[in-house]
């Protein structure tokens, strides 16, 4: 008789899960607290607009990185046009300058060296370990967990000129690389290529940059919320099932030994593994009540840093944006008040101009991510509705002001504008203090393994990026399918993976 498997969370590590599972001949469940799939790699409709809340490239979306097969096994992109960017984004200095971040690794030396000529040797080390990076592609057969001393060694025979690599650049953060440059403005721009952190690892910046260059890191037309329903489809054609508007409260546990499931309702299902691929802190202290945990989880959720909660501001404008970059970030003349926390002095703006399904001919959703502080949006939301609504309305209306002197012919075409705070992300994903994608990856947690298991608690498993340092959907895809490899060895089974 098959195993029973309850997964907690259809995003997309509770869906790999759930694929891979079923491939193995075990019967799983999914139960998802929102409505539609995919977790926090979603979209949402607005009148005719469709926002995009995830995908800005996917990672193996060619053959020429080995993750593009567990895309395959997934059946997440099969028959999806794949665009590639040959800009990765473009910045405004103050002073009228320009950094055009280009995808192709010769073109992105070339554009560095016309700004920084004096910095020729910072940039030369910087594009030679992009290309350097590009060469080196990690094999995702068998998990990591599973590796014998035999497998060990023939990983770092294979792969030892790149690990070196890993460690030289892995300490490095790119706000500290940045500080190399003499040229203010590159400066200035090089921590802005990617948006994020400058407590970042220079090791994400050099990995993304290298995937760009192989033309694997491309969008897949229809966005995220189609890429999650790809995966979903593939799930249940495998015989899976997932329940919807389905919050699990709580991890039934007896002796020490997960057993099932309660829901909010007080509708208990009964399990022989049950795998949570929902919000690490929710499940180990909620879930959980905290029983199952030791120093090394109580250090982590008590001083690893996060990614940071955002507030995405996301416009429907009639008018098309032909000649502009999908992605621009300029410099503001006057700081935007975010919330009590955070003021920017600068926008990062995608246009998807490049995606029509997107909205109608003619008409172009627009959409700008802000650092947003958690606690304040979800006390104001709790103390006072109706000036929740305001704040957002005044943030959207200040981000149309500046977007319309920037770009011109914006304020009188926006026909829609949705503004999600880190409390819409906690309603709808329950993420930790509205993380858009858990643990940054920083000089001190990038690479670190993290069990999928917790201490003292048999037959439970932890998936996606609360396991995974860094998040995105590679890692987490990688992580359903790693664990369900785990599973099949301890029982006894040979694993099968296929498209």
């Amino acid at each position: 008789m098959a195993k029973r498997v309850v997964i907690i969370g259809a995003g997309i590590a509770g869906l790999s899960t759930g694929c891979y599972l079923q491939m193995n001949g075990y019967e799983t469940e999914i139960f998802e607290m929102h409505s539609a799939p995919g977790g926090l790699c979603t979209s949402w409709k607005r009148k005719e607009y469709t926002f995009d809340g995830c995908i800005h490239w996917l990672v193996g979306s060619s053959p020429s990185v080995s993750v593009h097969r567990v895309w395959m096994e997934l059946h997440a992109i099969q028959g999806k046009e794949i665009v590639d960017f040959d800009e990765f984004c473009r910045i405004e200095g103050r002073r009228g300058e320009v950094f055009t971040v280009y995808t192709d690794a010769d073109r992105l030396e070339e554009e560095m060296l016309r700004i920084a000529p004096e910095d020729e040797r910072a940039i030369s080390e910087f594009m030679g370990a992009v290309r350097k990076f590009a060469e080196f592609d990690l094999p995702v057969d068998k998990a990591p967990e599973l590796y014998g001393p035999i497998d060990g060694i023939k990983f770092l025979l294979k792969f030892h000129p790149y690990l070196r690599l890993l460690r030289a650049w892995k300490g490095i953060t790119i706000g500290s690389y940045a500080k190399r440059f003499k040229n203010p403005f590159l400066r200035e721009a090089f921590p802005l290529i990617l948006g994020i952190d400058e407590q970042c690892t220079m090791v994400v910046l050099i990995a993304t940059l290298s995937w760009m260059h192989l033309k694997s890191a491309g969008y897949p037309i229809g966005g995220s919320l189609e890429f999650a329903r790809s995966i979903e489809k593939r799930y249940i054609s495998l015989g899976g099932k997932v329940h919807y508007n389905s919050k699990v409260s709580k991890i039934v546990v007896k002796n020490n030994r997960a057993v099932g499931v309660k829901l909010a309702d007080g509708e208990v299902y009964d399990a022989d593994i049950v795998v949570s691929a929902a919000d690490g802190h929710y499940t180990i202290f909620e879930m959980l009540d905290g029983k199952y945990v030791d120093e090394e989880i109580m250090s982590m959720y008590s001083n690893w840093k996060l990614f940071p909660a955002i507030c995405q501001v996301s416009l429907g404008v009639a008018r098309s944006f032909d000649g502009h970059p999908h992605a621009l970030n300029f410099p503001l003349d006057t700081p935007l008040l975010v919330d009590s926390e955070n003021r920017v002095e600068r926008l990062l703006v995608r246009i998807y101009n490049f995606d029509p399904t997107l909205a109608p001919k003619g008409k172009t959703p627009v959409i700008l991510h802000l650092p947003a502080d958690h606690g304040y949006w979800t006390r104001l939301r709790e103390a006072d509705i109706q000036k929740y609504r305001r704040e957002k309305e005044r943030l959207a209306t200040s981000v149309i002001d500046i977007l319309d002197k920037k770009l011109g012919d914006i304020a009188s075409r926006v026909e829609v504008y949705d503004v999600a705070t880190p409390a819409t992300y906690i309603r709808y994903t329950n993420n930790w203090k509205g993380s858009f994608e858990g643990w940054l990856p920083t000089p001190s947690t990038f690479g670190k393994r993290i069990r999928k298991t917790l201490p003292g608690l048999k037959n439970f498993y932890m998936v996606g990026q609360w396991v995974e340092p860094g998040g995105g959907l590679p890692a987490v895809a990688l992580s359903g399918r790693n664990l369900a490899q785990i599973i099949c060895k301890k029982d006894g089974r040979k694993f099968h993976a296929f498209v």
